[in-house]
């Protein structure tokens, strides 16, 4: 039998299949994933039994999901893929998003004001992600590929200006944090993606790219606080014991 009381992040780590399983419920496994399972469910107001057994067959699938693979991957390729995957989709839809945005408020914003807080919501959302993604890139990730480089070769930690990794780390989860409300209370006012009987085809292209965008953040984020930063500060005290 699984155990309750583990943390909805132990979870998305042992089995990334159960990832599906939190995202369907809107369980948060990225930002608010420290929370034990118990506490999550009786939050939303789940049956406790019930999720274990859709988290029991989501273990017993055979088929690995592509979290999976990046979960394994050298700290050095998963920041990559980060990249290359996440940080590229997220710039795409941000900007797209943008424009839908203002497309779709001019129309049917007299009669949906709650498109108007959308819009700003949003705003706030892409002016917080893309200087965020920027300081991964240029400085928190760099210093990772060095670290994890610096373990290999058993050699000393390398200077880290902003005095260890703890401390980009921890401005980076806050950040997360702050994003994540950001799209909770976006999902709120859409009533979780609900387009309006009176809503046009970019009305629903707009909700379904929001939705979208949502469920690639929360992956995005799964992969950098729940595996990525944690094996980032084990390393870190690798080299400080050497």
């Amino acid at each position: 039998m699984l155990d309750a009381t583990k943390t909805v992040r132990e979870f998305a780590i042992e089995n990334s299949n159960a990832t599906r399983v939190f995202e369907k419920l809107k369980i948060d496994y990225c930002c608010g994933g420290n929370r034990p399972l118990t506490e999550a469910c009786g939050e939303k107001g789940l049956d406790l039994e019930e999720v274990l057994q859709l988290l029991q067959q989501a273990g017993q699938a055979g088929s690995k999901s592509e979290l999976s693979t990046c979960e394994s991957l050298p700290l050095a390729s998963l920041m990559n893929l980060i990249i290359e995957k996440h940080h590229v989709f997220t710039r795409t839809e941000l900007e797209r998003l943008t424009a839908l945005l203002e497309k779709v408020c001019s129309a049917h914003g007299e009669n949906h004001a709650e498109l108007l807080d959308i819009r700003s919501l949003f705003q706030t959302l892409r002016a917080e992600l893309e200087p965020h993604m920027l300081k991964e890139e240029r400085i928190l990730f760099p210093y990772i590929t060095r670290l994890e480089a610096a373990v290999a070769d058993n050699q000393r930690a390398p200077f880290a200006p902003f005095g260890n990794v703890q401390n980009p780390i921890t401005a980076m989860m806050r950040e997360h944090d702050a994003a994540g409300e950001i799209l909770k209370a976006i999902r709120a006012l859409s009533k979780d993606f609900a387009t309006p009987g009176d809503g046009c085809l970019s009305y629903r292209t707009l909700y379904s790219a929001l939705e979208e965008l949502e469920a690639d953040l929360h992956q995005h984020i799964h992969l950098e606080n729940n595996i990525l930063f944690p094996e980032s500060l084990e390393l870190e005290q690798k080299t400080v014991t050497m």
